[in-house]
């Protein structure tokens, strides 16, 4: 039995549960990738942060699917027009970044907690230096796609009303 194949269950109370979790997916992705990028760069903020970076990131991996799942639906239900058709490539977009932000956090969270070296080697120093640099990179690209995955969604609903 597929689950997905019931168009209620993406529905709450009757309403498309697309408009409410993407909500969450704007609020809490760009904090998250916010709260990686500041961990990643400042120690002193990457110890009082502690688990909730890669607690988060965990958290918005598995919401995006779930939204994008939802919205697919709700698209089928409304009918695919190209202002449709551009947000879903977007949303599609935003799950391997919010993936990569997740490997990210654990990556900066690791790196932290590695009890130091007497005599760092090379390969140690490289990696304090390219994890947080990729975390970076990392948190910037999925702020970006989270603001024009949404931006095609505002006005794949709002333009033409």
């Amino acid at each position: 039995m597929d689950i997905f194949a019931d168009s209620d269950a993406f529905r709450i109370a009757g309403l498309p549960l697309h408009p409410l979790l993407v909500h969450a997916v704007v609020v809490l992705t760009p904090l998250t990738a916010l709260a990686v990028a500041i961990a990643a760069v400042w120690p002193s903020a990457r110890r009082r942060l502690g688990y909730a970076p890669p607690v988060a990131a965990l958290l918005v991996a598995g919401l995006v699917p779930i939204t994008v799942l939802a919205g697919q639906e709700l698209a089928d239900t409304v009918g695919e027009t190209p202002a449709i058709e551009r947000h879903e490539e977007l949303g599609l977009m935003l799950i391997p970044w919010t993936i990569a932000l997740l490997i990210a956090s654990v990556a900066v969270a690791v790196i932290d907690r590695m009890p130091p070296a007497r005599r760092p080697t090379p390969l140690t120093r490289a990696a304090a230096m390219i994890v947080p640099a990729l975390a970076v990179v990392t948190a910037v690209g999925t702020i970006v796609v989270t603001v024009l995955t949404g931006d095609a969604g505002a006005r794949a609903v709002w333009e033409g009303v």
